[in-house]
């Protein structure tokens, strides 16, 4: 689910209630933020935030946007009212035609509580540096968006959007993801939330960065030959551990996994 400009703004679900299937709990929009808060600790923490249909598919016409509903829609906001930085990679925002984030008042005021600017950072990663100027993050974001690239691709940010916070995390004329995210670490951006697309966290995946994966699962399919949330040129099989499960009223699924 992206921050697209079919969705620029993510609206406050009032009276939108989903269930904890394991406990038949309600849960309505206001607990959602506690519900995904990020373990209370100083250390980095890698969420990953995806949606998929039943039969695998990651989107739909080329978009994730076409396989949600509002309880995706509460639950993305809910995710991202807690991280620090947003993690996505360019083919997405460019896609998607990403907006810097934006979240409604009561969840600004919960960030300012704790501590946090009003809205998280969007940190796209790149490793050629191929960002695309007219892009709404790079014109219409409030809080300027970051760039991750490589060293070559650093050169090629700046002649494309000159001016651009950029973030260098090199190996080799490649981006190094565990210098990256040490790097923003430092800058007090621990709380990290990707948000795709499936070759960033593919690549994520496999080099074991994820701490907790989070999975919207919609009750369509769609068939075709798309992607599926992650891809990678190398399978790593990697263990979860389901610590929540709900669902609403609709027939989506809403998971998270924690590493086993």
């Amino acid at each position: 689910m992206a921050d697209s400009d079919g969705e620029q703004a993510i609206r406050d679900p009032a009276g939108m209630q989903l269930t904890q299937l394991t406990t038949g709990v309600p849960v309505d929009s206001s607990e959602l933020a506690d519900l995904y808060d990020y373990p209370s600790s100083d250390g980095l923490y890698l969420r990953a935030n995806m949606i998929g249909s039943l039969d695998g598919a990651a989107t739909m016409t080329g978009l994730s946007g076409g396989l949600g509903n509002d309880g995706d829609r509460a639950v993305f906001a809910a995710m991202r009212a807690n991280a620090d930085v947003i993690l996505v990679g360019s083919g997405t925002v460019r896609a998607e035609r990403y907006h810097g984030a934006h979240l409604p008042v009561g969840l600004r005021q919960r960030r300012q509580a704790r501590g946090q600017g009003e809205v998280p950072v969007i940190a796209v990663v790149t490793g050629s540096g191929a960002v695309d100027p007219s892009t709404p993050l790079f014109n219409e974001s409030e809080v300027a968006p970051l760039v991750v690239t490589s060293a070559p691709g650093a050169a090629n940010v700046a002649s494309r959007v000159p001016g651009a916070q950029v973030l260098v995390a090199d190996a080799g004329g490649k981006i190094d993801l565990p210098a990256a995210l040490a790097t923003l670490h430092g800058r007090g951006l621990s709380r990290v939330l990707c948000e795709g697309g499936p070759s960033l966290l593919g690549a994520l995946l496999s080099a074991q960065l994820v701490d907790e994966l989070c999975l919207t699962t919609a009750p369509t399919t769609v068939g075709g030959d798309g992607s599926r949330i992650a891809s990678s040129h190398s399978e790593v099989l990697t263990a979860w551990r389901r610590v929540l499960l709900l669902g609403d009223a609709d027939g989506y699924l809403f998971t998270r996994h924690v590493r086993a």
